[in-house]
């Protein structure tokens, strides 16, 4: 009985020892693992870690994309003051018309926008006074040939002494006032633009310049009353831009400087100009003081007043080198650009049948950029780049979104 239960003591003791050892060699096989997995993971994050500077495209992505190339240009950027303002003409080349005497509107001759020139008839209003008026004038002639036929009858008797000398007088001064009427019938038809001959009741509203009429605020049928403006004529043939220009820049602005604008709503066009005037107080309470910029009568054809502009102040120029402002992209407080790499195209299997796409490779390169003047960016380069690299000067955003974003074709 004793050995039956040291043989059974023994089989058990065999058997802790084989699982003691099983677990042991499980806890170093996992222990083993774990040091594998972290070393994995730190690879990893020193991987994820490396900044990404290239970026692919196949073939196809290229085209769809739309890619352009260039080189650097050395071009002749200024260093320019930013202002923004709005066009404007003189004040005597605006106009707005008015009538002199009330009355029905009759006719309207011109639509908005219609260019006239000077003395234009732009509309007629019908007033009866106008016909007393012509009437007076009439009268007053009438009575001045009677009158002159009489003052020289009584000059001839006066100087023969047959009439006494207080009848000429009394001639000459009726005579006289009857010229003071006419003349005075005579300035206010004139001045309504009426003809002194006939008799009419209609007023002509006449253009006082040339130029484009504006707004109409009449209807026919209406009464024009005096003093309030019928219609809006503006001659844009003298336009000029009203800058407004900070305190602190003042100091760097001069008679004679040149310009460049641009409409605000219109940025594909850039239009110069040349300052001629600067206003000696601050406009308002924005601190800023009105610059006066003429621009030429070609470039001002299309421009109406009021519309904003946003202009560069040219105040000095350098010739530097520089890229289209486009090719220069912003990643958080860097920026760069994008170079096409020489023999770095590959081929790659796309698609079910395994066709063969030529892969074409970039690299983004760091840069620091200057003044942008006329859509170009001055741009000076970190490392050396080769004089004739391929830089991308359309697609730089897409490259550098692709970059950032990684994916199939981003290294």
């Amino acid at each position: 009985m004793k050995n039956i239960f040291e043989n059974l003591t023994a089989k058990i003791a065999k058997v802790l020892s084989q699982r003691k050892l099983a677990y042991c060699l499980l806890l170093i096989a996992y222990s083993g693992m774990l040091t594998s997995c972290n070393e994995k993971k730190t690879e990893e994050t020193h991987e994820e870690e490396k900044p990404q500077k290239e970026v692919a495209l196949t073939a196809s992505q290229y085209k769809t994309v739309g890619i352009e190339t260039g080189i650097v240009e050395n071009r002749n950027l200024n260093k320019v003051i930013k202002a923004n303002g709005y066009t404007t003409v003189p004040p005597q080349n605006s106009a707005e018309v008015s009538t002199l005497i009330g009355g029905t509107i009759k006719d309207i001759f011109v639509l908005e926008g219609t260019y006239v020139n000077k003395g234009k008839v732009l509309a007629t209003i019908q007033n009866l006074e106008v016909i007393e008026m012509q009437e007076d004038y009439h009268s007053a002639t009438a009575n001045i040939e009677y009158l002159q036929l009489e003052y020289n009858r009584q000059k001839t008797l006066s100087d023969e002494n047959v009439n006494p000398r207080k009848t000429f007088q009394e001639v000459k001064s009726k005579l006289a006032a009857e010229r003071a009427r006419a003349q005075a019938a005579k300035n206010k038809l004139d001045a309504l633009h009426v003809s002194t001959k006939g008799s009419t009741s209609l007023v002509p509203i006449v253009a006082p310049i040339s130029g484009y009429v504006g707004k109409i605020s009449i209807a026919k049928g209406a009464y024009a009353q005096t003093g309030v403006a019928l219609f809006e004529v503006v001659d844009n043939s003298q336009m000029h831009l009203d800058l407004n220009v900070y305190e602190k820049d003042l100091g760097s602005i001069s008679i004679g400087q040149v310009i460049d604008f641009v409409l605000t709503n219109q940025s594909n066009k850039s239009i110069k100009g040349k300052i001629f005037g600067i206003n000696k107080s601050f406009s308002n309470e924005s601190k800023t003081v009105a610059v006066h910029a003429k621009i030429e009568s070609a470039d001002a054809k299309g421009l109406i007043p009021g519309m904003y502009v946003s202009a560069n102040i040219n105040i000095t120029n350098a010739t530097v080198p520089a890229l289209p402002k486009d090719a220069v992209v912003r990643n958080a407080d860097k920026y760069f650009v994008f170079i096409e790499e020489k023999h770095e195209h590959e081929e790659k299997k796309t698609g079910t049948e395994a066709k063969h796409e030529e892969e074409i490779h970039f690299k983004a390169i760091e840069v620091i950029p200057g003044t942008t003047d006329l859509g170009f960016t001055e741009v000076k380069f970190i490392n050396p780049v080769p004089a004739d690299a391929k830089i991308v000067t359309k697609g730089a955003f897409y490259l550098l979104s692709a970059m950032i974003g990684g994916g199939e074709h981003t290294h």
